[in-house]
């Protein structure tokens, strides 16, 4: 058989396996109920309610009372800032990688802006002074842009996640791929950059990087990062590293003492089982214990991102694991 005559067979076999295929893989009633949850936020909670925020058309909302069945919410934004289209040309309104932290009797949301591949990005920042969707005073209010990116740029401004520090200082951490991973502090009052401490540092840096968090435990700053790819289901090779510093400004070392800002990172989660492409770290604690919670793509439930909520418990060295 020549090789046309063999590609013509593979592809009439194919087209007439598909919808056997189709068939096969079609997902149940329950696991088409099952939320999609993709760069979840760190869960906040008002009242006996949680909130997740994740990447979606206008930032996806859902909320829990026991933080495993989930009900989804409105969106963030119906409308989208003008801003947007204005400084990020070719964003249609899916919204990525949010957090959110409550300060000052406010909740602020923070939101990556971008397109796929180019790093003219922003981090905008949404303000509510309530969760709580049945309550008259819940809406969302555009506090603009935070910080941005473009191809005069060494980094990308997407994938925030707010830190505050136990001496009152509020930080952001964000980045992906271009030179990694970088810190910034923030105004607790505004939730903007700082009037006067505007410094970007790098932390930690990898050839494919991105999706950072911090955590305090026991004098230590400890950084997450992704990485490898995420977004491709179950070919995704995303997996958490981490480092830890004595100031949250870094330097970060990883468990063989190498510097993150130069490519060092210890293994902390990792495709495993059903849970592929584990990332976007972040952290609640609650009764003196701590959840890790992040997304993976569930090889049970062909590869949709879904999100993992695991305790995590600390080695006699400080260092967390699962």
């Amino acid at each position: 058989m020549s090789d046309l005559s063999r590609a013509a067979a593979s592809i009439l076999f194919t087209i007439l396996s598909l919808p056997c295929a189709l068939a096969a893989a079609s997902p149940t009633p329950q696991q088409q109920r099952t939320p999609r949850f993709h760069d979840p936020s760190t869960p906040v909670r008002h009242g006996d309610t949680w909130s997740i925020f994740s990447t979606g058309n206008g930032i996806a909302t859902r909320y829990s009372q026991d933080l495993k069945t989930w009900t989804e919410g409105e969106p963030v934004f119906k409308e989208l800032p003008a801003w947007h289209r204005e400084m990020i040309p070719g964003q249609k309104g899916h919204l990525w990688a949010p957090d959110v932290i409550q300060r000052g009797g406010r909740y602020l949301l923070y939101y990556s802006v971008s397109t796929w591949g180019k790093n003219t990005s922003a981090i905008g920042l949404a303000s509510s002074p309530t969760l709580d969707f049945k309550d008259p005073a819940y809406r969302w209010k555009d506090e603009g842009c935070v910080i941005r990116s473009d191809d005069r740029t060494p980094y990308n401004a997407i994938d925030p996640q707010l830190f505050a520090d136990p001496d009152g200082s509020l930080w952001m951490v964000f980045g992906s791929f271009w030179t990694g991973i970088q810190l910034i502090e923030l105004d607790p009052k505004t939730g903007l950059r700082h009037p006067q401490r505007q410094k970007v540092r790098q932390l930690a840096w990898h050839e494919s990087i991105e999706a950072p968090s911090l955590l305090k435990h026991r004098g230590y700053y400890y950084l997450f990062v992704n990485w490898g790819i995420c977004c491709k289901g179950l070919a995704s090779s995303y997996e958490i590293r981490i480092g830890r510093s004595r100031k949250v400004t870094g330097p970060y070392l990883d468990a063989a003492g190498s510097d993150l800002a130069t490519g060092g990172g210890s293994i902390f989660l990792k495709s495993e089982g059903d849970r592929i492409g584990p990332g976007h770290a972040s952290f609640i604690e609650e009764a003196g214990s701590t959840r890790v919670f992040f997304h993976y793509y569930d090889r049970k439930r062909f590869g949709a991102p879904t999100l993992g909520n695991l305790p995590l418990h600390w080695t006699k060295d400080d260092w967390p694991e699962i």
